[in-house]
């Protein structure tokens, strides 16, 4: 399996989980959970973030507000000052099938490949031990956020655009993508309020 202390990017994370260990016909939470790791916040941020835009895989009833609580699981352990995280088994049991996984993955590949392109370490101190805390904070109000965005169509794609982009901040320490994922979130919200009025 591909070393996830080498994760650097966008293609690092997808071969990590596309050449992981999994024995069944199915892929669950804790598969995945396993190949990025429990003390990794960026990389488990990133993996939330892609499989709510995935199309087959985010597109799954529930999923969005699947990924919701973990990430709010995992933001607030961060900002309790955990080091590894803990999460439930009812969470980690819940898979897809190898098939539709599949599919997603092949279909992050091409993008993956020019977005990693655009990453550089930029504006470093925002990943550092207070950026990384604030990141976690807006992360909290990602996740409390996107159940309900199931129901506001494309909504839930904003949501995921952020946490990838937070993610990918994290992950390559590139601080303009993690200002990035700030600003999408807080037009997504804007989007929402002016949906609803």
């Amino acid at each position: 399996m591909h070393n996830r202390n080498e994760d650097s990017n966008l293609m690092d994370l997808i071969s990590s989980i596309e050449h992981m260990e999994q024995d069944a016909s199915r892929v669950s939470v804790d598969d995945v959970v396993h190949a990025v790791g429990r003390r990794s916040f960026g990389p488990l941020l990133l993996v939330a973030g892609l499989i709510t835009l995935t199309p087959i895989v985010g597109d799954i009833p529930g999923m969005p507000t699947l990924m919701a609580a973990l990430v709010l699981l995992v933001s607030v352990q961060l900002l309790a000052g955990s080091e590894a995280f803990w999460l439930p088994g009812w969470l980690l049991k819940r898979s897809i099938s190898q098939q539709k996984f599949d599919k997603g993955i092949q279909l992050m590949k091409k993008p993956a490949r020019w977005i990693d392109g655009l990453l550089r370490v930029r504006l470093p101190w925002l990943t550092g031990y207070i950026g990384i805390r604030v990141t976690a904070l807006v992360c909290l109000l990602i996740a409390l956020a996107m159940p309900p965005m199931e129901f506001i169509p494309f909504s839930a794609n904003g949501a995921g655009l952020a946490l990838t982009l937070l993610g990918l901040g994290l992950v390559a320490r590139d601080g303009i993508a993690l200002l990035l994922g700030f600003a999408l979130f807080g037009a997504t919200c804007a989007f929402i309020t002016m949906s609803l009025i």
